[in-house]
């Protein structure tokens, strides 16, 4: 038993390592392009290193591509929709969970329906509701369809549901209301839960291309990967170095959030019961 077992954690290791190498060989071929010599991007045979290690092409990015205004745009709206998101989530799921509000099933079921809705159905009637309130080109059309959160709703429901009520009964005992026992004990107590669905929201917001490409045609309010599609691409035309110095900025902060908030994203999926699922 003890060979077999050991067997068995060397042919998972072995086989983690191999998954592993498969989803870094391409972002380590991206960061080894951009350091060629244009001229070296297209020659062959194909070689990872260069002649030499260059900075031109970031330099170039970050000079002449508007790379740092759509990375600040990107970030205020992945900030913004992360905050109302995990709010107005958070209200709901307590409604939900501690209050018997008649057509409670019924609205609950409909919030789970909506989990199972593709995006992309959404889209029509969405851009057409922006196109009548005239946000087409705000950062308002790129938001707000976002806050809603189906799938946030129903984790951060089934969690308020197992919190003790024991626990907020106490503060209504001593006269608290709803709301403060809401703001004061329920969200403290949430704080694995909310860390994690906080990250995941942020960075899905962050790689959202489909919605704000289409309603942001303005270069002032575009986000990063609608800048990178739209202008970048445009601009540089087949010049890899820079497109892969653009793919390498654009990625840059999701690393840098995983790698401060790791620990939080894994309590927070084990909090939410999704880790098998």
């Amino acid at each position: 038993m003890t060979k077999r077992f050991g067997w068995g954690r060397l042919v998972l290791l072995a086989l983690t390592l191999v998954l592993a190498a498969a989803w870094l060989a391409p972002v380590a071929w991206a960061v080894a392009t951009s350091l060629k010599p244009e001229t070296e991007t297209t020659k062959l045979p194909l070689e990872w290193i260069g002649s030499r290690v260059t900075l031109d092409a970031y330099r170039l990015v970050l000079g002449t591509g508007g790379i740092v205004k759509w990375a600040v745009n990107s970030l205020v709206t992945a900030a913004v929709v992360t905050v109302m998101t995990v709010l107005f989530s958070a209200m709901a799921a307590y409604g939900f969970a501690r209050t018997g509000f008649r057509g409670r099933r019924a609205l609950l079921a409909v919030i789970l329906a909506g989990i199972m809705v593709p995006p992309q159905v959404l889209i029509a009637p969405l851009f057409a509701e922006m196109v009548s309130l005239g946000l087409v080109d705000t950062w308002w059309a790129i938001i707000l369809p976002q806050v809603a959160a189906p799938l946030i709703v129903y984790i951060l429901y089934k969690f308020f549901a197992d919190v003790p009520p024991e626990l907020e009964q106490a503060a209504f005992v001593d006269g608290a209301g709803r709301w403060r026992v809401f703001f004061t004990i329920v969200l403290p107590l949430s704080r694995p839960v909310l860390a994690a669905v906080s990250i995941f929201t942020f960075i899905t917001t962050w790689n959202n291309f489909l919605w704000p490409f289409l309603v942001s045609t303005d270069p002032d309010t575009m986000t990063l990967p609608v800048g990178l599609a739209n202008v970048v691409q445009g601009t540089f035309g087949l010049r890899y170095a820079q497109i892969m110095a653009s793919v390498v900025l654009a990625g840059l902060p999701l690393l840098v959030v995983f790698v401060l908030f790791q620990r939080q994203i894994i309590r927070g999926v084990a909090h939410t019961g999704l880790a098998g699922q």
